[in-house]
């Protein structure tokens, strides 16, 4: 499975089934139809991509190879169509948060090691994407009640889809209510990271968790780190949040 993974064998995977899916398609829709579909198909798949430009790439690489291959029965303005589909897995409003940078399985499972919580502690995964954090939280608190929430409707439903133990919905992470949560889990970027903080010390109850993974929030002083991998720590922060020297 690790090799199905490994770059570019995503990319020959998911336009060669959207060039198949297009081809059979054809038979039985109108051109413009058939390409809807396997663009919506490729960028569906465009999560796999461990960066944005290889999400990119995954998205919009069929519909380039299509208008490069000539498809004369494809409108002018039909072209507008990936551009859409891969706007609504990404939206503009969304681009200065995390990009979907799927957290690794086992990433979190040291964490009841230096911040237990009660069976039913109430946990939230702030920007959920597809569902991989919850799922990695699930690993470690596997006796917790899950919620998510995702700017993104067709992540939102993929996450639901993925993670039917949690209560996922449509939403804006920074204008959610952080207070009633036991531990609020993010990967973001390291400039939003400031907004996550704020956030916090604004709405978290004493004693529940702000977890980071990867990305410090340098304005605090860590209660504890752990490491998802060699390279890769978790930050944890227990309110009330102490303040880091020179912030």
């Amino acid at each position: 499975m690790s090799k199905l993974l490994t770059w570019p064998v995503p990319a020959l995977l998911v336009w060669g089934g959207a060039w198949l899916l297009y081809l059979n398609a054809s038979d039985y829709l109108a051109p413009l139809w058939a390409m809807a579909l396997a663009c919506a198909m490729a960028v569906a798949f465009s999560f796999v991509g461990r960066t944005p430009a290889r999400r990119w790439a995954l998205a919009l690489g069929f519909p380039v190879s299509l208008w490069l291959s000539g498809a004369d029965a494809i409108p002018a303005w039909g072209w507008l169509v990936p551009l859409a589909l891969a706007l609504l897995i990404y939206p503009v409003h969304a681009w200065h948060d995390a990009p979907i940078f799927p957290t690794p399985l086992n990433a979190l499972r040291d964490l009841p090691q230096v911040a237990p919580l009660p069976t039913g502690a109430l946990l939230l995964d702030a920007g959920c994407g597809v569902g991989d954090g919850l799922r990695a939280l699930r690993v470690a608190y596997p006796q917790a009640r899950f919620c998510g929430i995702e700017f993104s409707w067709p992540l939102r439903l993929a996450a639901a889809l993925r993670c039917p133990w949690a209560r996922i919905w449509h939403g804006d992470i920074w204008q959610e209510d952080w207070s009633g949560y036991d531990l609020v889990y993010l990967f973001q970027r390291p400039e939003t990271m400031p907004h996550a903080v704020a956030k916090a010390r604004e709405s978290m109850k004493p004693g529940a968790w702000l977890v980071s993974l990867e990305f410090e929030a340098t304005e605090l002083v860590p209660t504890a780190v752990v490491q998802a991998s060699a390279d890769r720590p978790v930050w944890l922060y227990q309110a009330p949040f102490s303040q880091a020297p020179f912030n």
